[in-house]
């Protein structure tokens, strides 16, 4: 895996694209972006590539809510990254703009030439337009590339379709790395984003058991009910805490060994004495460790988990040996 170079940029982030407004020409990339993925990133290369070549403003237009959150209310999807999460992401790529749209009911029913003139041509300033292989917009999906073309032709903007074979030659999807986190496969989920999958929540109060066994705890919450957890069970970790890089194991479940009912989220951290409660943290998530199991008694539990520590540090020390 080649993680995301971490380096900020300055991109300006604008909320509802009737507040965005350039009198510059554009080059624009379309789509829902969750996971920030390697495909994804290819997008976005060729996009800042081609608003390089022209001196023009790179932008990324995305929306939040996800469109099937609002078109199927049954739907259950969970979202690999938070929009917080997503606009971090970001940041690394060296994008001017990143445009975020609520997406509903009334913005699903533009038609295909009513989202091109309205938003692309007379809010965005376009001059040509990326997308990736079979790219559908618009109302009921019904814009194409072909549509595009004529579009192009029409308003006087160049189209540029990431080809089948580049995107293929990943074979990534959004889809395939929720799988991935469904099955606690987390190396197959990293691979494919680029870079460690994370979860970012509050550190709140727990009952402190794991205090009272040596192993005490960040019990983390988070708030945004779409985002999806990874399949329960223990898991090598790291984050970045105060400007220092701290490794951990993170235990992701209902707790069967203490009759719990509610899944938690609880970080032990090596070497980490701090008090977290309250502060915001984002915990990487390296590798799977083992399966949730319900132990005998506390002391079996308590055993384990020096089992769990003595293989998470052997697997820490492997990947800081080789970086």
């Amino acid at each position: 895996m080649s993680p995301i170079i971490r380096i900020r940029f300055k991109l300006k982030i604008t909320h509802n694209f009737s507040n965005f407004s350039t009198s510059k020409k554009t080059v624009v990339t379309i789509g829902t972006f969750d996971g920030v993925h390697i495909g994804h990133q290819k997008i976005i290369e060729q996009l800042l590539n081609a608003s390089k070549k022209k001196n023009e403003i790179s932008v990324l237009l995305t929306f939040f809510p996800h469109p099937r959150m609002v078109l199927q209310k049954d739907s259950e999807i969970k979202l690999i990254n938070t929009i917080k999460e997503k606009s971090k992401l970001l940041e690394n790529f060296g994008l001017d703009e990143l445009v975020i749209h609520p997406f509903d009911k009334e913005f699903s029913r533009l038609t295909a030439f009513e989202f091109v003139r309205d938003i692309l041509v007379n809010k965005f300033n376009i001059s040509k337009l990326v997308i990736g292989y079979d790219h559908h917009f618009g109302k009921n999906r019904e814009g194409n590339f072909e549509q595009l073309q004529e579009y192009g032709s029409m308003f006087g903007f160049k189209l540029e379709e990431i080809p089948a074979q580049n995107l293929n030659d990943i074979s990534i999807s959004s889809t395939k790395i929720r799988h991935s986190l469904n099955a606690g496969d987390i190396k197959k989920a990293n691979n494919y984003l680029g870079y460690h999958f994370m979860l970012s929540g509050t550190v709140v109060s727990g009952n402190r058991l794991g205090s009272k066994i040596g192993f005490p705890t960040a019990n983390i919450t988070i708030e945004e009910s779409y985002k999806i957890i990874p399949k329960s069970g223990s898991y090598i970790v790291k984050s970045a805490i105060d400007n220092e890089i701290y490794f951990g194991m993170m235990n992701i479940g209902n707790r069967p060994t203490v009759d719990g009912t509610i899944e938690t989220i609880e970080v032990h951290f090596f070497n980490l004495e701090q008090d977290l409660y309250g502060k915001k943290i984002s915990v990487e998530l390296l590798n799977f460790l083992r399966e949730e199991h319900k132990f005998e008694s506390v002391q079996s539990l308590q055993t384990q988990l020096h089992l769990d520590k003595r293989n998470s540090l052997d697997f820490i020390n492997n990947l800081t040996s080789i970086s």
